[in-house]
């Protein structure tokens, strides 16, 4: 009698056991890989396999896997020193990534900006929080349906998506109230959304007890929902009325992800704090809380930092991203991505009715997948299979939405022709596969 041959297990298996025997479930596995090393945009699994990153790290790689100048300079500082602690003994690359963020986010007029660093988005925004009731010796925050703002309690407490960030989480901070967030494809239109604003102003907090309101110009993890300029317009003119700080949060949207620096700069609005992280450290973890500098300053000494925040190495990786944006074009590259990702992104839409919207700004682009055109239902299951069917032809992609129905592209900004042109090609693939 013959006998059966199993088949080897691969490296990707073998790790997967692991993974599940020593890390818990609520660490989500959006893809059965594990990756051995990667460039640009692409990767290599530790089975050998190349794909594409359509999703960068969640938005981290706007300048691409293992950048050869961020590598250089975190290599350069590895070899000076790894750490100190910023508030015990300081270190010049803290303050010269400072200076540049002061002089690149926007501020009022005959103001100049503060910025200190955190290692998260969400401390990020928890940061602000506290600078914002420092400075107003106000409670009350306000955040909008949809949003994502950090799994912190507080970051949890701002964010308007119950599953599967909230849920069996609570209770949560007080004080933080949510307002309807412009989305004109489920019929909420700007006026609608104000409405819902002085609603809230009216019912839940007076404005003169609200210290800030937090949105982001793009949302993210709600499914890459831009907010119209002129909402943002009004909803500064409403902050400005009652002295609320306007918190903008370019965590996701931020750093040529839009093609313009900051997604806010579409809309001409210029925020009191603004909080970025993700692609600021090229791969490392750096955050960053920009404001105008009397607010910064309102925090007593010792009420802001953290052991590892700013550290150096990372702030050194920063510096780096930072000039490759000026002498590689990338803000160029990113509106020449934005054109052709558009161009995809629609032809899918024209072809196929499972398509609902292709929506975003610039290079921040989602796909909305729903049953049928007119009802609008969400099809998670569709946009679960197309990710599947991407992934196995060599294509990493990642979806968002309240629903899971939308899929989100943050592929790396200086990605390749040869890198961009294959990814696209995969996904026309996996489309075809699943409305076949």
């Amino acid at each position: 009698m013959t006998a059966i041959l199993e088949k080897p297990i691969t490296k990707n298996q073998a790790l997967l056991e692991l993974r599940a025997a020593h890390v818990p479930r609520g660490v989500s596995a959006l893809t059965p890989i594990f990756a051995a090393r990667a460039s640009g945009a692409s990767l290599w699994d530790v089975d050998g396999k190349r794909f594409i990153d359509f999703a960068g790290g969640i938005g981290v790689l706007n300048t691409g896997h293992s950048h050869p100048k961020v590598v250089a300079a975190i290599q350069k500082q590895l070899e000076a020193f790894t750490h100190t602690c910023f508030q015990v003994v300081a270190y010049e690359s803290y303050i010269r990534l400072a200076e540049k963020l002061n002089a690149m986010i926007p501020v009022a007029a005959g103001h100049q900006n503060k910025s200190f660093f955190v290692s998260t988005g969400a401390e990020a925004t928890e940061n602000a929080i506290k600078i914002a009731r420092a400075f107003t010796n106000r409670p009350g925050i306000i955040s909008f349906d949809n949003s994502f703002h950090g799994r912190t309690l507080m970051g949890m407490s701002l964010t308007g998506k119950q599953k599967p960030y909230k849920q069996n989480f609570g209770p949560f901070a007080p004080e933080v109230y949510k307002a309807p967030f412009p989305i004109p494809y489920h019929g909420i239109s700007t006026k609608d959304a104000l409405d819902g604003l002085e609603h809230l102003f009216n019912t839940q907090v007076d404005p003169s007890q609200v210290a800030a309101i937090i949105i982001e110009p793009v949302q993210g993890e709600g499914g890459f929902n831009p907010a119209p300029a002129s909402f943002m317009r009004s909803l500064r003119n409403i902050c400005t009325k009652h002295g609320i700080l306007f918190i903008n949060d370019e965590i996701q949207s931020g750093f040529g992800r839009t093609a313009k620096m900051f997604a806010i700069e579409h809309s001409g609005v210029t925020p009191d704090i603004t909080c970025t992280a993700k692609s600021i450290g090229g791969g490392l973890p750096l955050a960053a809380i920009t404001g105008r500098a009397d607010i910064m300053d309102a925090p007593h000494p010792g009420g802001l930092g953290g052991t590892y925040a700013g550290n150096p190495v990372a702030c050194a990786a920063a510096l780096a991203v930072l000039e490759v944006f000026e002498e590689e074009h990338v803000l160029e590259q990113a509106e020449h991505l934005a054109t052709r990702l558009e161009q995809e992104l629609k032809s899918l839409e024209q072809q196929y009715i499972g398509v609902g919207e292709v929506r975003g700004l610039g290079a921040m682009m989602a796909i909305e997948l729903v049953k049928d055109r007119e009802s609008k239902k969400p099809d998670a299951d569709s946009a679960t299979k197309i990710c599947a069917a991407a992934l196995e032809q060599g294509l990493i992609l990642i979806k968002c939405g309240m629903h899971g129905n939308a899929i989100r592209i943050l592929v790396p900004l200086n990605a390749t022709q040869e890198e961009l042109e294959t990814g696209f090609n995969i996904l026309r693939n996996a489309f075809a596969a699943v409305y076949k």
